[in-house]
């Protein structure tokens, strides 16, 4: 190992606030230390309560462990001003009314679209609304809503720099996709991803919202039992196709969540890709992943069926456009989510 290679793996992190790499902003001091696999550095922050603290502690060790040696030992000295307020001094200036987490049991049944056009339908609907893409190894919201290269940057409020969330159509929103490369995997551990989700939620200037909807990652993980012990969740949504394959993993996403130990309530099944219609032949419908099987299970589990989404190409162009298929007035699909955001506020 030697310092250029050190310098090198962390000029792979970025400072979140403004998706500066931390060696060009300055923020690594020139004292790196080397014995043996023991490396050690400083990081200087110019506040002592940074928001991005411990995640950028995380994320550059984890940066020395890819890019320069697994087996390296990491020791990072934190520079800062003087010491953090005391934290029961701090009133956050968000407000959530309903927090709703969107899941499936596994990927490819078109969650992240699912979730978008929700969100879109509410607000819409005049809904103050806000929507956390916690799908931290695949977030895609950013895409969805046109607005990849947006900067975060941090706001002071009371004391603290909170992020202020991207806004597009009406709706607010935060993803791990606005701070790492879209051509970078993110090899981070459970721990790391869970931190980056809290600082998301109680690091952000969401403000008052009516409705945070929360697109989790598929199946079950450590990202899951986080956002339940962050937030109080209203409620929870699993999205599946009427494949059988599919149904199995959206059933077991439904028994997560009536787990005593998690006992968030299923708010319903929403089948997507339901029947595919082509543009020419509108009336017609083709059942290529099977007949009904979201609304089987949703009879069988006891729990509502919210919606049957047809797959049409347009819903799939506004997902890779950034224009949600919600917001054109008279689509077959935007009416069937906005039955569903209907049924949401009931």
């Amino acid at each position: 190992m030697s310092p250029n290679e050190i310098i090198t793996a962390l000029r792979q992190v970025r400072y979140p606030g403004t998706g500066e790499d931390i060696v060009s902003a300055g923020m690594v001091e020139d004292d790196i230390r080397i014995q043996g696999y023991r490396v050690s550095f400083s990081i200087i922050f110019k506040k002592d309560n940074d928001p991005f603290r411990k995640s950028l502690l995380k994320a550059a060790e984890a940066a020395i462990k890819t890019y320069v040696n697994r087996d390296a030992e990491v020791v990072i000295h934190e520079k800062t001003p003087s010491a953090v307020a005391p934290e029961e001094t701090w009133q956050s200036p968000n407000i959530f009314h309903h927090i709703i987490a969107v899941s499936s049991g596994k990927g490819g049944v078109g969650k992240s679209t699912v979730t978008s056009n929700i969100a879109v339908s509410l607000a819409v609907a005049g809904y103050r609304v806000g929507l956390l893409d916690a799908d931290i190894f695949g977030p895609s919201q950013p895409r969805m809503f046109g607005i990849e290269g947006y900067q975060p940057v941090a706001e002071e409020v009371g004391g603290r720099q909170l992020i202020v969330p991207a806004e597009q159509y009406g709706v607010k929103m935060l993803s791990i996709g606005f701070f790492v490369s879209a051509d970078n995997a993110i090899v981070w551990r459970g721990a790391m991803a869970s931190n980056a989700i809290k600082q998301l939620v109680n690091d952000a200037l969401w403000g008052e919202l009516d409705y945070l909807l929360i697109d989790l990652p598929p199946g079950t993980s450590d990202i899951h039992l986080t956002i339940v012990q962050t937030l109080k969740l209203s409620g929870a949504i699993v999205v599946t196709t009427p494949q059988p394959v599919a149904l199995i993993d959206a059933r077991r996403g439904v028994d997560m969540f009536r787990n005593d130990k998690i006992d968030v309530p299923v708010l319903g099944i929403i089948e997507n890709m339901s029947w595919f219609t082509p543009a020419e032949l509108p009336e017609n419908k083709y059942y290529i992943f099977g007949k009904d099987g979201g609304k089987a299970l949703a009879e069988e589990l006891n729990v509502p069926l919210l919606g049957q989404i047809p797959l049409v190409q347009s819903v799939r162009e506004g997902a890779d456009n950034g224009k949600p298929v919600a917001l054109l007035q008279g689509h077959p699909a935007a009416e069937q989510y906005r039955k569903i955001a209907e049924k949401l506020k009931d």
